[in-house]
């Protein structure tokens, strides 16, 4: 059974601290969500800076990657931008694992376009058109004639996962059109649709900047409070998962990410404190 405690929670490439040699030889070993990483590695740099006798490796595989890692007992704390699957919680089981759960912020995943586009706001309706390939010019949503390029992520990644369920799959299951351009991890997503003034994504609501326009769904536009509430509807929460109930230096690393300090790191790092 899958053990929940309230605490909280980081970017996307292999991204190594600590150290040397390999990854295994560090106290900590953490993979996974690149929507996570940069919380995560904030929060690697400081603990340690306050830690030197700790070593840790932090690495951005995404979430797919970091649940397989704890799985197989490769990776203390899988970073994670979704909630483990039951069928990740049986391999786990079968492997000796139980997953503990650790909820370690908040976030909202946000529609993005390029900074030259002028839509605003996007029902779930279009998005899901948008997403499915029945809307392919941005016309017919508000904005100017031309085709919209519509990128996404690839299906290891979190938020993926979550869009796919929040979004594509809304009203009963569809597929994403395979017109659609993948993005290699959150940072890639927001580069990709920066460079494309046809661009439609998605990325966490820390990743958004002025490089960007964020569009407001179903006109709720995404904010640290609107989060907070849950009345952005595309809100979740972020975690890390360990094998049991973390102790030792993984318990430490953890509590230091949901205490006052490390909550500030969340809101810097762009996204939603837990309080």
């Amino acid at each position: 059974m899958l053990k929940t405690r309230l605490k909280v929670f980081l970017l996307a490439m292999v991204f190594v601290i600590g150290m040397s040699g390999s990854a295994m030889a560090s106290d900590i070993v953490i993979d996974g969500s690149t929507t996570v990483l940069p919380i995560a590695q904030l929060a690697v740099e400081r603990f340690m800076a306050a830690n030197p006798e700790i070593g840790i490796s932090l690495s951005g595989g995404g979430t797919g990657h970091g649940i397989r890692g704890l799985i197989d007992g490769t990776v203390h704390i899988a970073n994670s931008s979704r909630e483990i699957r039951q069928s990740e919680i049986d391999q786990a089981s079968a492997n000796g694992v139980i997953p503990y759960q650790t909820i370690i912020a908040f976030d909202s995943i946000v529609p993005i376009v390029h900074s030259t586009n002028t839509v605003q706001n996007l029902t779930f309706e279009q998005l899901k058109g948008i997403y499915t390939g029945e809307i392919t010019n941005w016309s017919e949503v508000g904005g100017p004639d031309s085709p919209i390029a519509v990128i996404g992520r690839d299906s290891s990644s979190g938020t993926f996962a979550t869009w796919q369920e929040m979004v594509v799959d809304r009203g009963g299951q569809a597929r994403v059109t395979p017109r659609a351009l993948i993005a290699p991890s959150s940072g890639g997503m927001l580069s990709m649709v920066a460079g494309n003034p046809f661009a439609i994504g998605y990325d966490g609501i820390g990743y958004v900047d002025e490089s960007v326009n964020g569009v407001a769904v179903e006109g709720v536009t995404a904010s640290l409070e609107t989060t907070m509430d849950g009345s952005f509807p595309l809100a979740r929460p972020l975690y890390m998962y360990t094998s049991g109930e973390p102790t030792g230096n993984v318990r430490a690393f953890l509590d230091f990410l949901l205490s006052p300090e490390g909550q500030m790191i969340v809101t810097e790092a762009g996204f939603v404190p837990l309080h």
